[in-house]
């Protein structure tokens, strides 16, 4: 029977549904997949959670449904066992002149307790995958390291987050892909000692 006149403009002006798919894991994969296509052309700044929403075919509301937030998503999107602002308040409270020995000693110790995690496959990834290189340094740059510092750095932010964004990626590397030894089973009081205060002079010292 074929539907009448009337059945048939209905249809043609009834709205796209959008807003939660039929499965919630459904949603989720799709707001992941459209998030990393969106950072990788985008970048961190560049993508908004509009954006992202309808490439994902679904409403904004949704990243914030499942995720809370632009910079939650990243972190899922990337696969990384950090809590950025959670790092954030435990890291940036304290004297400035000690910032170097709380941030080394943070990210040892959420790399430890994962074995290097996620972190550790994207910095592996890093030499092979110009799609990891660019979350990588939009996470280094914008989500994490220049946050730390932005607040307490005397000048030239951007170049103290990337040479402390060397040192983070440069340990990690060394520590749990190479398995570098003494360095992949020196204690964390050791590594602290050694490279915390090349972290504090990036952050607060003098670069010239």
């Amino acid at each position: 029977m074929k539907p009448s006149p009337t059945d048939a403009s209905s249809d043609a002006a009834a709205p796209r549904r959008r807003g939660r798919r039929p499965g919630g894991g459904d949603t989720r994969s799709a707001l992941l997949n459209a998030a990393r296509a969106a950072f990788v052309e985008l970048g961190y700044n560049g993508a908004t959670v509009r954006g992202i929403a309808d490439r994902a075919g679904v409403d904004a509301a949704m990243v914030n449904h499942w995720f809370g937030s632009k910079e939650q998503l990243f972190v899922a999107a990337i696969q990384l066992p950090i809590d950025p602002s959670a790092i954030l308040d435990q890291v940036l409270p304290g004297a400035p002149e000690h910032l170097g020995e709380r941030i080394i000693a943070m990210f040892l110790t959420v790399w430890d307790a994962t074995g290097g995690g996620q972190l550790a496959a994207l910095v592996q990834s890093v030499t092979t995958h110009q799609e990891a290189a660019s979350m990588l340094r939009d996470f280094v740059m914008n989500v994490l390291v220049k946050r730390l510092i932005e607040a307490i750095a005397p000048d030239r932010t951007a170049l103290r987050a990337n040479l402390i964004g060397s040192q983070l990626i440069g340990l990690g590397m060394a520590r749990y892909v190479i398995k570098l030894e003494p360095l992949a089973s020196a204690d964390h009081l050791t590594i602290i000692r050694a490279i915390a205060p090349t972290i504090q002079r990036y952050a607060t010292g003098e670069l010239d």
